[in-house]
């Protein structure tokens, strides 16, 4: 088994120290990108009967952007909002060990079987963000889990307003994007 897969199984499996590991591992931004990349393909593939390859496309390209968006986000909430005494972290720390929290994302690609789509997303969904509290916390340095998940909260809300106000100045409706 090659160390890249090692690492993505060993996310999926939540393992801590595979997080303190990558924190660390300037080299695994590749890998990261990587994890992200696949992830969302899978995704994309999972949602290609409802989407087509439209869907594939933006979807795959939606997702590396939010991917970096959102380690941006973590990082200034985590590290100026609600740092803890001992939180040192830089965004590359957060790329890398967010990146690889997409792992569990695989599964997504067991969308594409008819009638599995909606339990498939939602056991991946929680999942990643089981793994994403996990990557925070060893990113950040935090002792608090309450603390990670409450940066994921509110990294999560301010995209979600942020992804609404870029899709509402591109002309489309929020609303009907999220249903779809």
């Amino acid at each position: 088994m090659t160390p890249f897969v090692s690492r993505m199984i060993r996310a999926s499996m939540l393992d801590v120290n595979l997080y303190e590991e990558v924190e660390a591992d300037k080299t695994a931004m590749t890998q990261a990108v990587g994890v992200v990349a696949l992830s969302s393909l899978a995704g994309g593939i999972g949602f290609m009967q409802q989407a087509g390859l439209t869907g594939l496309v933006i979807g795959t390209v939606g997702s590396l952007i939010g991917w970096y968006v959102w380690a941006l986000l973590t990082y200034l909430i985590g590290t100026k909002l609600l740092p803890e005494s001992q939180t040192q972290a830089d965004h590359g720390e957060l790329l890398r060990t967010i990146g690889f929290s997409s792992a569990p994302g695989m599964l997504r690609i067991f969308g594409i079987i008819p009638g599995l789509g909606t339990i498939v997303n939602f056991i991946a969904s929680v999942w990643m963000l089981v793994a994403m509290v996990i990557a925070v916390r060893q990113a950040l340095d935090y002792h608090s889990t309450y603390r990670a998940v409450g940066v994921c909260l509110i990294g999560w809300v301010v995209q979600a307003i942020i992804f609404s106000v870029v899709i509402s100045l591109l002309g489309g409706d929020p609303q009907t994007m999220l249903e779809n």
